[in-house]
């Protein structure tokens, strides 16, 4: 749950019209947390995107998933221990838990409502435009303020369909969920969240720090040669996520 941002900060790989691939660099960090007697530190996180006109790749310190449109792919990648899973498209996040998560996860369900703030500021290169976007998962509110930026070197009318596809099959979003999403206009260049689970609060915030138009790496776009295939995702690496 707690990288619900990730996805917010990145997913614009749909019909893209590129001439060469785009490069996103951002940080994030969530603070310490603890809930029902299990502490989780804070974590700060650098990571790197690769946007092309038919994949996605996302590398951060100890994760990583790479979406491949051609494929109808999509890899989640454990850095730490070397592995990945790989699942067909549509997303159905529910399909690479472990047995003892799977129940629970599919009694999942999030909705969200997205509202149009009034303020505008720079942040970084970007001139932005604020969104309040209200979610609710298992009736657990979790507010969020989104800052989206039209000033990007590509075209981000798709970009918000395919994050909202993605987290419907994440999330269990549904359908009037997934339009509150796409009111969102733009690259979302900030976000911050700040909520209460279980009487812990939970704080979470990300920030673009580049975007560059440039050609990728060899290989960015593939599961990484040397890693071990699984078919499921452990409970320590859902836990992570």
């Amino acid at each position: 749950m707690k990288k619900i941002l990730t996805f917010v900060a990145i997913l614009a790989v749909a019909a893209l019209s590129l001439s060469a691939d785009i490069y996103v660099k951002s940080k994030s960090h969530t603070d310490a947390m603890s809930i029902m007697g299990q502490n989780t530190p804070a974590k700060d996180d650098v990571s790197e995107q690769w946007l092309s006109e038919s994949a996605l790749a996302h590398n951060g310190k100890d994760q990583g998933y790479i979406v491949d449109l051609k494929k109808n792919m999509m890899y989640i990648i454990d850095h730490a221990n070397k592995s990945y899973v790989e699942t067909t498209l549509p997303l159905d996040y529910a399909k690479l838990l472990p047995p003892q998560m799977a129940a629970m996860a599919g009694m999942l369900t999030m909705t969200a409502t997205v509202t149009p703030g009034n303020e505008k500021k720079k942040i970084g290169n970007w001139n932005c435009s604020l969104y309040n976007m209200n979610m609710s998962v298992m009736g657990m509110a979790m507010p969020m303020k989104v800052w989206a930026s039209t000033d990007v070197p590509f075209d981000t009318t798709k970009y918000i369909e395919l994050f909202a596809n993605l987290m419907k099959g994440q999330m269990r979003l549904d359908d009037a969920s997934i339009k509150e999403f796409q009111k969102i206009k733009g690259f979302q260049i900030a976000t911050e969240m700040n909520a209460e689970i279980m009487g812990a609060k939970m704080h979470t915030s990300s920030e673009v720090l580049e975007i560059a138009v440039k050609d990728a790496p060899m290989g960015v776009y593939s599961a990484p040669k040397g890693y071990t295939k699984k078919d499921k995702l452990s409970m320590d690496e859902v836990q992570k996520r």
